[in-house]
């Protein structure tokens, strides 16, 4: 059967009928009949076997109404008519449910590819900068949601975007898409970060105006309608104007080549945090407005400067980190964690705050991003063939199926 595998309890569970409903026939006195339990047996098959087993189960049950040896009542007409149309009626809602989950299967390795070919997993490493990550999108049976993150080579060094924009789950996929697309080439011409936000910003405010001009012309005509105008939606059925606004937070970080300090560049993100041996603390930047709301290109955000010690690491985060509570209502403690679990690998980092805050957060119903950053230009060349960046696929839930993902 396509998808995941049913539990064994439930494959053993049509078996065990089989042969205990018959054996109690034996044991109990009359006028006691059980015979009729019998019938049950071919449901239960369709939800642990392909339509063979189904049909299997089926025909023993059959052949069981029919052995007088057995015990059991010798069945009616009415009574065979009535097991052998459970039966059939079991055999094709197997074979449907194979089908349906073959087709489900098709489509979700479709999708998944198309979302991971948006969000990449993280390489290990990037030049001279090593890279972990973990990505947890909050609704459930995606690889993506509404938080991105990206790290790319270009000629002004290791540039890294951390963002997370407005809504989450597949509708905010598109966005996602348009600001990776826009970090992917302001990487290769812009000479700053501030000129990076800009480009993203722009983007940002383009969409909008595309999403808010499609809102009003995409109607369609009413078949036998010739009094309705083309292009514009009937009475009632208007989008609103405002639904074309498109609005994220980002997090710009540059490492150059042959520079202690990592440049950062925040609108409207929460701060990243800086690990120097067992202390942390977050990087005072200064928070320009988010993307989207046209103000990038006209007061372009500050860049601040920070330099780097050997073994320093920078964590970046996105609002599902800082934004979880526990059970008193009391946020997340990223940077006093972050201190405590200080590991110097990157990917033991990742794991160990990811750990850390399932078992903190009553519930995580919001994308999460975490990616550290550790500099590292004496190190090896990159290997291509490992991957560091990880996609937790989203479960609703408690926080023991949280920590199931992780």
């Amino acid at each position: 059967m396509s998808g995941a595998p049913a539990p064994a309890w439930l494959r053993w569970l049509p078996v065990g009928l089989l042969v205990l409903i018959p054996l109690l026939q034996i044991l109990v006195e009359r006028p006691v009949d059980l015979g009729f339990l019998l019938g049950a047996i071919p449901p239960l098959a369709t939800l642990g076997y392909g339509p063979l087993g189904t049909t299997l189960f089926s025909a023993a049950v059959l052949v069981l109404l029919n052995i007088s040896t057995v015990n059991l009542d010798r069945p009616g007409q009415g009574d065979l008519i009535v097991v052998t149309f459970v039966a059939v009626l079991s055999i094709a809602i197997s074979w449907m449910r194979r089908r349906r989950a073959a087709q489900i299967t098709t489509i979700r390795t479709v999708a998944e590819a198309a979302q991971l070919a948006v969000l990449p997993p993280l390489p290990p490493r990037v030049d001279g900068v090593r890279c972990a990550g973990l990505y947890r999108p909050a609704q459930r049976g995606t690889l993506v949601g509404g938080d991105l993150f990206d790290v790319r080579r270009g000629p002004y060094g290791v540039r890294a975007l951390v963002g997370d924009v407005q809504g989450h789950g597949i509708a905010a996929v598109g966005t996602v898409t348009s600001l990776l697309g826009a970090f992917r080439e302001a990487v290769l011409d812009e000479e700053e970060l501030a000129g990076v936000a800009a480009r993203l910003d722009r983007r940002l405010v383009v969409d909008a105006e595309d999403a808010a001009a499609g809102a009003v012309t995409v109607a369609r005509v009413p078949e036998g309608d010739p009094d309705s105008v083309v292009g514009e939606p009937p009475a009632g059925q208007r989008s609103d104007p405002t639904s074309g606004e498109l609005f994220a937070t980002a997090l710009l970080l540059e490492f150059r080549p042959h520079s202690a300090e990592v440049r950062v560049v925040s609108c409207g993100h929460p701060a990243p945090v800086l690990l120097r041996g067992t202390t942390a603390h977050e990087i005072e930047v200064q928070p320009s407005p988010p993307l989207g709301l046209g103000i990038a290109g006209l007061a372009r955000p500050v860049e601040r400067e920070v330099p780097l010690q050997p073994g320093d690491r920078v964590l970046a985060v996105t609002d599902g980190v800082t934004e979880a509570r526990n059970d008193a209502d009391a946020f997340y403690p990223l940077v006093d964690r972050a201190a405590q679990l200080a590991a110097e690998d990157p990917a033991e980092l990742i794991a160990a705050i990811w750990r850390d805050l399932v078992a903190y957060a009553r519930t995580i119903d919001d994308d999460v991003a975490l990616l550290v950053f550790a500099p590292d230009p004496e190190g090896e060349e990159p290997d291509t063939g490992t991957v560091t960046g990880e996609v937790l696929e989203s479960r609703e839930g408690t926080n023991k199926e949280a920590r199931g993902e992780g």
